[in-house]
Formats: C-alpha cells, structure tokens, sequence
C-alpha cells in the first residue's frame, strides 16, 4: 500500500490501530495522548538532534504518542497530522484542556502579573493555553506563570486576514521546518497564517497546493491575482499581497520578505524550482 510517510504513523515494528489490514507492522497501538509543555520543539525525521527537521510542534499543541524510547517519544502531531520524533521532555499529561490560544507573533510568560518581573519564557502565535485567573492585565496559566491577557484570544477568535497575519513575520529569519517568529519556512509561513484566520491547512507546500482552494490561470504576464492568492512551485509557495506583490519565507534572502511577483518569478524559476505550478485561491 503507498502511503504518505509524512502523515501516516507506521513503522516495520509498529503502527497506529486504526491502520490495521491496511500496512504491515509488527504490532498495532491507540498511542497515549499528550501535549507539548515547551515553546516549541522541533520535530526531527528519525530519533536524532542530528536527524532531519520536518516541521514544529508549539506549545499546547495535542499529539498521539506511539512510542518511547531512550528520551525520544514518536508521535502524531493532531494538528496537520505530521509523525515524527520528539524529545520526551517536551511532552507533558494532556492535562487541563485549553482555553484561549496566543495571538500575538510571541508573549512573554512573567511569575507573576507584572512586567518589570524578569520572564521566564515566552509563546508564540497559535500557541493554545489554559488561563485559570485573571489579575489586572494579566492572566494566569494553568502551566504555570502570568502572560499579558490582550495577547491573548478564544479558542473560537480568528484574525480577519491571514495575509495581514503573514505580514507580521516580515524579516523574521528563514529556518527549515520552522513555525515561529524565531524562524519560519515558507509552508510554515502559510500555514501559521491560514490557522491564526480558522483555516485548517497541511503543513507543506505539495500538500497546500493539492488541498487548498481552487486554480486561478497563471497567465503568462502574471495578470489577474489578488490578495490572498497562494502561489506554488514545486517546492515553494508565497501568498500575493495584491496584484503584484507578495510575501514569502525564503532561502534567497533567509527572511521573510515582501516582493514583486514577476521579480520573485523569473529568479526562481531559472536559480530554484521551475516554473509556478499553480495559484490558488481561497473562498
């Protein structure tokens, strides 16, 4: 059976239930749920620092874990469904469900609600968080320590504009597999955005470009698109920001930056990944 190793939990010696007569495994588990308790954590390809980088998990975020072993947990992502391994010690109990979800790019955590107290750690955007109390401007987690409350929103609160969202991360260093105002990829880019606006979207670009929206024509003078249009190579994407410009994450530069369309075009096209293999527009 062909399947996507990216987003399926199988493994010569193990795999998820749910597969079961589907591959060949060994044995077959329900996994444990849990939820990742450090700002973010990478989530590497085998059980390796020095293993490939796919993506990252941030904080709060649930995940299915299938197996541990000497400090390494391998485990589904439920939020795009990615599998890979992740240090055991960013994973805690599931615990109290979340409330409210960050939606500032990054907040800082204080030990208390004040802003002059030295911070112990910080959130970034999309983080999802469960507030116990609130103290003034502040509220508290249930995880420990205070955040500024207006950085925070509902579970049920989105941005207006995933574009405007995109927009916030302009210079923000360019890292593979990332997804924080630290360092960002350009799937991860629009992703970040499209999940801070309630749309549900894969993690990478082959997969935004099959499972998101619906094909503009790329013309040959680049004519016709508009803001919120995702632009796609075979192994790049960016989001337009109105006729002709657009925003992307991208090695050129090692940031996010803010271009022409045709400039962007004719560079990648000729120095990267070919031609654009499709537009596509959402709602």
């Amino acid at each position: 059976m062909s399947f996507d190793r990216r987003i399926t939990p199988v493994r010569t010696d193990l795999a998820d239930e749910s597969l079961r007569g589907q591959v060949e495994a060994e044995r077959f588990t329900t996994g444990t749920v849990k939820r990742l308790v450090t700002t973010f954590s990478a989530l590497h390809r085998h059980p390796s620092l020095e293993a490939p980088v796919d993506t990252q998990a941030i904080f709060g975020e649930s995940v299915t874990v299938y197996d541990e072993h000497e400090g390494w947990a391998w485990v589904q992502l439920h939020d795009d469904g990615y599998v890979g391994y992740l240090p055991s010690e960013a994973l805690g109990e599931a615990g109290t469900e979340p409330t409210h979800k960050v939606r500032a790019i990054r907040t800082f955590i204080y030990p208390g609600p004040n802003l002059k107290l030295p911070y112990q750690s910080y959130l970034t955007l999309n983080s999802k968080v469960s507030v116990m109390e609130t103290e003034g401007d502040y509220a508290q987690l249930a995880t420990g320590g205070w955040v500024f409350a207006a950085h925070l929103s509902g579970l049920d609160a989105f941005e207006a504009d995933y574009v405007t969202v995109a927009e916030r991360f302009l210079h923000t260093p360019y890292l593979w597999g990332g997804k924080t105002s630290l360092g960002i990829d350009c799937s991860g880019l629009a992703q970040t955005a499209l999940t801070a606006v309630g749309i549900k979207a894969p993690r990478d670009s082959d997969m935004q470009e099959h499972g998101l929206g619906t094909p503009v024509e790329v013309r040959s003078d680049l004519s016709g698109l508009k803001r919120g249009d995702l632009v796609f190579w075979k192994g790049h994407v960016g989001l337009m920001m109105d006729e002709t410009n657009f925003i992307h994450a991208t090695g050129h530069s090692m940031t996010v930056m803010i271009e022409p369309l045709a400039v962007a075009e004719e560079r990648i096209r000729l120095r990267s990944y070919g031609p654009i293999s499709a537009i596509k527009r959402l709602g």
